[in-house]
């Protein structure tokens, strides 16, 4: 049952990606980036200034102010993708995929500004009257009646995309791998059905608990928990590097050199490395497929431009930074090529080479609190998805849903679960990137006419009255 599962869903992965979703990806990214003439990258001080929450209004429409929303998009993204999507990357498509997924970061800064931009402009309302933001209500506000299939498209697909299924499947891999196997509890070669069944159904209890509060309580607790984590994970990466540091220049070398001759790439081939690093990059930062428009589409803010530039912050915080950080981790420890170890797995060992038994205390703390957070966030972006096509009747519904599948996805292998995502994360990017491409002029448009008027005061405080 479990490799027919396996079966289904490499094949679901394999017909949703292909050169026509990097053209889409990637093209559409440079497309962006040049269209806005790298505005996103001029004002980056700015849009820091908005997370702090200088231009903060209580009284603007949302839900979330700027931090929060950036926090719980965040928590979606700085999670398993940085941790196991790395691992996984380093090892099926070599170092080189990690220079893929740092183009995907730095095209995925200004594709989040027009996607996120666009959430805040074209918000729409549900059955209930609540202002929502997402692709989806963008498709149905802004694009021609003809198309606003799309928007269900999008939905349905982003019902199966935002199953926590990397997060579940690997954090339940690290607590067998590194507390009951290592510390003797449980013994490496027996069967881990038993295991994973109980695991999946106390982290669905767990999982339970904190969604049905819905994204205040989401968001709150992302706040809390993801700066507090990244910082300890990357001090722990700094570390490790200053430590080695003769070996680090050899890590960036092995990355740009294996980036045009896939040499490293476990099969396949320099197409099938570049299409990984863009998977993994895209899973890693969200850029394109419309998962964080869900959450940035909730911020508290009348200036959709200002969204646009807090979102753009993610990849850089994501990708740029928090994968570079975990790949030169497993690039310096050297254990890629020699270990059956993969994923979660395998930057868990990294980490204790590197840096003896307080690297693997680190590592699993941060798992337990990355995996989770991502987790609570992903059941948001899936209700917010279930509201649109069915009803928020049902929303709770999905959310049970969404907690019984991490007791499906916990039996089954890493390899289920990163192509049943990838799939679904390739098919999402269809309606998210062609209603961004094809509304790119009225962001432009509306970005020309913000930036001229925070330009217009002659200091900040009349620059915060101009804006509010």
């Amino acid at each position: 049952m479990l490799d027919t599962i396996q079966l289904i869903t490499t094949r679901y992965a394999e017909l949703a990606w292909g050169p026509w979703l990097l053209c889409l990806l990637l093209g559409g990214g440079l497309f962006f980036l040049i269209r806005s003439r790298f505005a996103p990258f001029r004002y980056l001080g700015h849009a820091v200034d908005l997370v702090r929450g200088k231009y903060d209004n209580p009284d603007d429409p949302g839900h979330i102010n700027h931090a929060s929303a950036l926090s719980a998009a965040l928590a979606g993204t700085i999670g398993m993708g940085n941790i196991a999507g790395v691992a996984l990357a380093i090892k099926i498509g070599g170092p080189g995929a990690i220079f893929w997924m740092w183009m995907t970061a730095i095209l995925g800064i200004a594709t989040k500004f027009f996607t996120c931009s666009l959430a805040v402009m074209y918000r729409g309302r549900d059955d209930q009257g609540e202002l929502q933001g997402g692709p989806m209500y963008v498709i149905r506000e802004a694009l021609p009646k003809r198309l606003h299939f799309l928007a269900y498209f999008f939905a349905v697909v982003g019902l199966i995309g935002c199953l926590p299924a990397l997060q579940s499947n690997q954090l339940i891999q690290i607590i067998r791998d590194l507390i009951f196997i290592d510390q003797g509890f449980l013994p490496a070669d027996e069967d881990p059905f038993t295991f994973n069944l109980v695991s999946g159904f106390v982290l669905a209890g767990i999982t339970g608990a904190v969604i049905f509060g819905g994204l205040h309580r989401i968001a709150k607790t992302a706040r809390i928990l993801v700066p507090a984590m990244t910082l300890m994970y990357l001090a722990a990466i700094a570390a490790a590097l200053i430590m080695n540091f003769g070996s680090v220049p050899g890590a960036f070398a092995s990355i740009l050199h294996d980036a045009f001759t896939g040499e490293a790439v476990a099969g396949g081939g320099l197409l099938a490395m570049i299409i990984y690093g863009v998977q993994r990059g895209a899973y890693s930062n969200e850029a394109g497929m419309g998962t964080e428009s869900l959450v940035h589409g909730a911020a508290k803010t009348k200036e959709p431009i200002r969204e646009g530039l807090v979102a753009m912050i993610g990849p850089i915080i994501d990708t740029l930074i928090v994968c570079t950080a975990t790949a030169l981790m497993i690039l310096v420890a050297d254990t890629w090529q020699s270990e059956a170890a993969q994923g979660v797995t395998l930057t868990a060992n990294a980490f204790t080479t590197l840096l003896g038994p307080i690297g693997t205390v680190i590592i699993f703390v941060c798992v337990l609190c990355f995996a989770t957070t991502t987790i609570f966030t992903y059941s948001f972006y899936g209700s917010q998805c279930a509201s649109f096509v069915f009803g928020t009747r049902y929303r709770d519904a999905y959310r049970w849903v969404f907690v019984g599948s991490i007791v499906v996805i916990a039996l089954v292998s890493i390899e289920s679960a990163v192509s049943l995502i990838d799939g679904s994360f390739a098919l999402m990017a269809i309606p998210t990137m062609l209603s961004a491409i094809w509304l790119a002029p009225r962001v432009i448009e509306a970005a020309r006419v913000y930036f001229k008027t925070l330009e217009a005061g002659p200091d900040d405080d009349a620059r915060a009255e101009h804006l509010t």
